[in-house]
């Protein structure tokens, strides 16, 4: 109810003092709402479009054709009159169209509706909200004037990993298009034809899968942007140059009219900025200039947030004062993964001496992929829309589950002042699982932190549960019930959605993490019998059953994250990593040690099993996950720029002598071998395996023959070149007998 009170105080304010109307149903929240009419009415079974002949074949039209919830009749009762300033179906309503791009007038009654747009654009969204407003059978007679706060609203998919299927894109950009986002950056780092091999034409097959997203995005209101990444090897002479125009003028015949060039997670020749600016004014020029038909361009510099601008080198100055002035420059804020807020803000548009184009890495999970990050979108500052030219999320590979957070990043970019992230959530958990949206957000309530990550980018987790877990850790009965409540509620939410078949591309995504959501319920409904059992110790199950079961899961909840039930990537599977699974843990340990005292038993009381933990001097790898894959053990890979220090260290130990068969890894570097040296640690004594490439001209680094059959709880990585490195860390993994 305090909610609801303060959303509607906040429309009020917005209103200028007059009486208004929430559309509950509408995302994102329109900037001003005010209430008429009848109030609530019954919505029409069926409306006619009126409008004028050159509007007939819009997108807009289009959209209310298609529409599900209310059938289009010519004879119909009900009419809904659309047009653009300037149309004469809408003539008297013109002066109370916004004069804002993209913004619309619309006014509902019980007779009809009339939808006015200062653009196509604009049109379209104001049909996106009619349509929005009826989805439940209702009409609320009311009058909207709306438009976004910030120019450009959308996503990156520029992720690490495994790229969306065309399938999830194809649902993405109807998403974009309902919540009124209006910008997809196609910007995969894993097609060779965005990067690695970014001279090279499409193969037709792809083109043509490419062809279909543009075309999908334009009857959904989308910008398109393909984006190229030819930093990791351009040369800056003539043939690159012109490589570059030609293949930007392949997309352009394809269909593309919006273009981006990344120059992000580089360094060497291809980070200077002069040359960075004097490539993009040519194509800008040339190439953006030449075709009318084109969104400005958008380019992603080398230094991308404050942590790695060198401000004496004056990189970031250097692409203000010597890059067009409409040419976009993406910033990432104050570290790779940041909020933004007022200062950071002033400080980067100072810099480029324009307003960046923000690039949210958020709900990007390629860092943490052990995690699934389900949680609200928050923490960015609600006075900064005038501020920037543009606001992308970073989502993650898992595409449905994604919308959760980017339900509210629409609404964050459109009504920044009205941004509430807390209705926001639920109301993206209803959006993308309508049906069992209770059993998604009880799940997803212990999704939502990353856990610790080398960017210390974390988020609230388990707030509401922080009570119950105190009381159970202080011995408190009732607090170990209520404990136990929340255990069965999530246990009881797992079995729903793994039996969900509304959205069976959520279930697929979800699935490693229901499954070991299901271990830690059983796990804290073991451990809360422990603990139970010591208050009553003629309960059943008695102290030893519920301990055993306990280490049991424990043990079932390493051995899951090391099975085949895993995405491709993925080093583990963390849920409730926060509060929850914290709390069991020290109720496990505290409980089997007070039992050990008052019993004289020695039942081992660690609570969490894992054979291997990483040890670095080098922070960025410190925490990075161990995984296990039959033989095979492996370490994540970190996603950006590794600056090894010299003289740090990169240890793994095990908790128990390894039979090595194999290594190797791969920091991105032909000929790096020689500046590291491995080390492997037995009983007591640190023995040197020798380096080497295999070629000149590979980066991946492979051991001399003297390791195989070698024993070692630990192995080292040490920088001895006697300078600093920069390097990647793109795979590491040993192979155990």
């Amino acid at each position: 109810m305090k909610r609801i009170l303060a959303t509607s105080l906040l429309l009020a304010t917005l209103s200028a003092g007059t009486a208004t109307a929430q559309i509950s149903l509408v995302n994102p929240v329109p900037q001003k709402v005010t209430a008429s009419g009848k109030g609530i009415v019954a919505a029409p079974a069926a409306w006619r479009v009126i409008c004028d002949k050159k509007r007939s074949g819009s997108i807009a039209t289009q959209a209310l054709v298609k529409a599900t919830t209310v059938k289009q009749q010519p004879k119909a009762a009900y009419s809904v009159t659309i047009g653009v300033k300037g149309d004469k179906a809408v003539s008297k309503v013109a002066k109370l169209i916004p004069a804002k791009a993209e913004g619309y007038y619309l006014s509902i009654t019980d007779k009809g509706a009339v939808v006015a747009g200062v653009d196509e654009e604009g049109l379209y969204y104001g049909v996106q909200t009619l349509l929005a407003s009826v989805a439940e059978g209702k009409l609320e007679c009311c009058t909207i004037t709306d438009w976004p706060d910030v120019p450009f609203r959308g996503t990156v998919e520029g992720f690490y990993g495994t790229p969306w299927s065309h399938k999830a894109r194809l649902s993405q950009i109807e998403f974009y298009g309902r919540n009124k986002m209006n910008v997809y950056i196609y910007g995969p780092k894993d097609d060779p034809y965005h990067r690695n091999h970014w001279r090279v034409p499409y193969p037709d097959e792809e083109a043509r899968r490419i062809q279909e997203l543009n075309e999908h995005a334009k009857q959904c209101g989308v910008n398109f942007y393909w984006a190229i990444h030819p930093g990791v090897d351009i040369k800056w002479n003539d043939a690159d140059r012109d490589a570059l125009m030609a293949k930007l003028e392949k997309m352009y015949q394809l269909g593309i009219r919006s273009f981006a060039v990344f120059f992000d997670d580089i360094w060497g020749e291809g980070a200077k900025a002069d040359k960075q600016a004097a490539l993009l004014n040519y194509v800008d020029d040339n190439f953006i200039k030449s075709h009318k038909d084109v969104k400005p361009l958008i380019m992603c510099p080398t230094e991308y947030n404050r942590s790695w601008a060198n401000d004496a080198g004056g990189y970031l100055r250097t692409l203000g004062t010597k890059m067009n002035k409409d040419i976009q420059i993406m910033w990432t804020g104050n570290s790779v993964v940041h909020c933004i807020d007022k200062e950071s803000m002033e400080w980067i548009n100072q810099r480029i001496d324009r307003k960046a184009y923000i690039w949210w890495n958020f709900p990007v999970s390629d860092f943490v992929r052990d995690h699934i990050l389900l949680g609200p979108a928050y923490g960015n500052g609600l006075d900064i829309a005038n501020d920037m030219s543009g606001f992308v999320s970073n989502p993650m590979e898992h595409a449905e589950a994604s919308k959760i957070s980017l339900y509210g990043i629409a609404d964050y970019t459109w009504n920044m002042k009205a941004y509430d992230y807390k209705a926001d959530w639920e109301k993206g958990l209803k959006a993308v699982l309508p049906d069992n949206y209770e059993a998604l957000r009880t799940f997803a309530l212990y999704n939502k932190d990353l856990g610790p990550n080398g960017h210390g980018f974390r988020r609230e987790e388990g707030d509401e549960l922080k009570p119950v877990a105190d009381a159970a850790l202080s011995g408190d009965l009732k607090g170990v019930q209520s404990l136990l409540g929340k255990c069965y509620e999530l246990r009881m939410a797992v079995d729903v959605l793994l039996a969900d078949n509304s959205n069976p591309e959520l279930r697929r995504e979800l699935r490693p993490w229901l499954l070991q959501g299901k271990n830690v319920a059983d796990y804290g409904v073991a451990v809360c019998a422990m603990a139970a059992n010591r208050k009553y110790p003629n309960a059943f199950p008695s102290f030893e059953q519920a301990y055993k079961q306990a280490r049991a899961l424990q043990v079932q909840m390493y051995e899951l994250e090391n099975s085949d039930v895993r995405h491709a990537l993925q080093p583990g599977i963390k849920v409730a990593t926060k509060v929850l699974l914290p709390t069991l843990n020290k109720l496990f340990t505290q409980t089997v040690e007070a039992y050990n005292k008052e019993n004289g038993t020695s039942f081992v009381c660690e609570a969490e099993y894992n054979p291997y933990k990483i040890e670095s001097t080098v922070p960025q790898l410190a925490l990075l996950p161990v995984s296990v894959r039959g033989n095979d053990v492996t370490v994540a890979p970190s996603l950006e720029v590794i600056k090894w220090a010299k003289g740090a260290s990169f240890t793994i130990e095990s908790d128990r002598n390894v039979t090595f068969a194999g290594m190797e890894f791969n920091l991105g570097v032909p000929g790096v071998a020689k500046n590291f040296k491995l080390e492997l640690y037995d009983n007591g004594v640190w023995k040197e395996v020798s380096l080497l490439h295999y070629r000149d001209n590979d980066p991946v680094i492979h051991t001399g023959n003297e390791l195989g059959g070698m024993q070692a709880s630990k192995l080292r990585i040490t920088n001895v070149s006697g300078a600093d490195k920069e390097v990647y860390f793109k795979n590491f993994k040993f192979v155990k007998q």
